[in-house]
């Protein structure tokens, strides 16, 4: 009886320990760090996003969430540490679609999927002075996901969500 407990115990320590490295634990940890543009897509604001091209009609048209933050990353330690805790969140249960190491560089397309749908996306750039990840969260096509992260459309689309909220969105003044 106590070899149960002791197991259920440990097991219990093991899962809490893991819904640490999630996406929404990275999110809010860093979405008030100094430098730092987030942007989590409300439901009502996707379809404009959609309005962008063809291809993110069909990719934002079955999104549930979307969120993009880029941060500062201009040391070795920072960009390290980045480094690592994207890791822990895709390690567990993501698949590397395509990853691009370059030193402390990184290029990763992960997926999270759920029978014949993908149904998470995540890509983390970290180029050692800036990172970012975008996220989806919805069903999605993994012919067309593939696809996307081949043609490097993942990267022109964190790009425009930034242009199209960062044009229209009233921002901090940095001239004194």
């Amino acid at each position: 009886m106590l070899k149960k407990i002791c197991f259920l115990g440990l097991f219990i320590v093991i899962t809490s320990c893991s819904s640490y490295n999630s996406i929404d634990t990275f999110y809010n940890a860093h979405k008030n760090d100094n430098q730092v543009t987030a942007v989590r897509v409300p439901q009502f604001m996707l379809s404009m996003i959609s309005e962008i091209s063809p291809e993110m009609k069909a990719m934002v048209g079955n999104t549930k969430d979307l969120r993009y933050m880029q941060f500062p990353s201009t040391t070795d330690t920072k960009t390290q540490f980045l480094n690592q805790q994207m890791n822990g969140i895709t390690g567990n249960s993501f698949i590397e679609v395509f990853r691009k190491n370059d030193e402390l560089k990184r290029n990763v397309v992960s997926v999270r999927e759920k029978k014949n749908l993908v149904k998470e996306i995540l890509i983390y750039n970290n180029d050692n002075q800036t990172g970012s990840f975008l996220y989806f969260n919805g069903d999605f096509d993994p012919v067309k996901v593939r696809e996307m992260a081949k043609n490097e459309q993942f990267t022109k689309f964190g790009d425009n969500i930034i242009s199209q909220f960062g044009a229209s969105t009233p921002g901090i003044n940095s001239q004194n």
